[in-house]
């Protein structure tokens, strides 16, 4: 059940009640893909740099190391040893994104080759939602199709039209899993997902038309994969106004700090993003005055941490010269210390934006972050 709990312009704070505990929202969920953070950040660490949400990927899980082995563990929550919200995304992006398939795409759903050891993999609307009924995941997405937000007219109308169909059939088939005495998850949420590319009728229509559907909440997605910024902040205040005010809204995705501050403008509720995690491992740190590339030369003596205002481990107990020397000597080390920071920067951010709205001076907030922000370019 989500509430509603205040507004300001069209930002939201809300509240998701899930059988895995409350999420509070605005939220950005930590990307697990494959059940873990990459750069040995652990479920414990997850929750001691502020998590609520662990997001994994559908298709990478059922590709390796098998959604029905998972099952067996007791399901995902268990077999990474994280008891709060799970959500799943449907595989859709990475059954389109991997693989060369327009063009063979068909209604039943879509045959591909895996990218591990090539063996062919079927994945229609059904499917996705078995594999993610088997993981057991908190929330479970649509299968849809993601099409290139620059493709033609034509092909995003066939692509969204079937998206839709595929949307209701997940929903067909979801409600026969939850009726079901063995699931590891009974009460597993389902989210739609809108497309269109940047073609804003498009994308309006279909926001009308999914928001007809009982679902547990709305994602927007195809954006952050080829659009400018600008393209994406206008495609939101087109859509976001269409969807159910009294359901979670979520951007896929997406992004940088400052594209979350702009997303919670324009009315959304969840964000995911590997740009942290990745980032990070590559020595890129972010504070409220932009990034950081702790590969540079002038952090060689710098004792200080990489922000003096933040509580994560990496800053409680590292400086920069030497998370520096850890990343030149390719130690774990390094890599670790910057991931975690970087999520800690996040998840704490979105504190902080949940905070300034519940005291009603989100607009303030938000302005004073995008100014810091400017400074070194984030």
């Amino acid at each position: 059940m989500y509430e509603l709990l205040t507004t300001e312009g069209r930002a939201k704070r809300g509240r998701l009640t899930t059988v895995h505990g409350v999420i509070e929202t605005p939220v950005f969920m930590n990307v697990g893909t494959a059940a873990a953070i990459k750069g040995a950040v652990s479920s414990m660490d997850l929750k001691d740099i502020h998590c609520q949400v662990e997001l994994s990927n559908t298709y990478h899980l059922h590709v390796r190391p098998g959604d029905k082995l998972i099952h067996d563990m007791g399901g995902l929550h268990k077999f990474m040893n994280w008891d709060r919200p799970i959500l799943t995304d449907s595989g859709g992006f990475q059954v389109f994104s991997l693989t060369a398939l327009r063009g063979k795409i068909k209604e039943e759903g879509v045959t591909f080759a895996s990218h591990v050891d090539g063996r062919k993999i079927f994945m229609g609307p059904e499917e996705s939602m078995q594999i993610q009924s088997n993981l057991g995941s908190t929330i479970a997405m649509a299968f849809d199709e993601c099409a290139p937000s620059k493709a033609d007219r034509s092909y995003i109308e066939n692509s969204v039209a079937r998206t839709t169909r595929w949307l209701a059939r997940c929903k067909k088939e979801m409600d026969r899993l939850n009726s079901l005495d063995d699931r590891t998850n009974p009460h597993q949420m389902l989210f739609g997902i809108n497309q269109g590319g940047v073609l804003d009728d498009v994308r309006i229509a279909h926001a009308r038309e999914i928001a007809q559907m009982d679902l547990d909440g709305f994602a927007v997605g195809g954006l952050a994969v080829g659009e400018t910024h600008e393209e994406m902040y206008r495609i939101l205040e087109a859509v976001v106004p269409e969807l159910p005010k009294n359901k979670p809204t979520y951007l896929m995705g997406v992004g940088t700090p400052a594209n979350i501050i702009e997303g919670i403008r324009r009315g959304v509720d969840f964000f995911d993003c590997v740009l942290p995690a990745r980032n990070g491992r590559h020595g890129h740190v972010y504070t409220d005055r932009g990034k950081l590339n702790l590969w540079n030369a002038k952090f060689e003596r710098d004792m200080s941490p990489i922000d003096e205002n933040c509580q994560c481990p990496a800053c409680k107990h590292y400086s920069r010269a030497y998370i520096r020397h850890l990343l030149k000597a390719k130690e774990m080390l390094g890599m670790r210390l910057c991931v975690l920071h970087n999520l800690y920067y996040y998840n704490t951010l979105m504190e902080r934006a949940r905070r300034a709205l519940d005291e009603q001076r989100y607009e303030a907030f938000a302005q004073e972050r995008l100014e810091g922000y400017k400074e070194l370019g984030l």
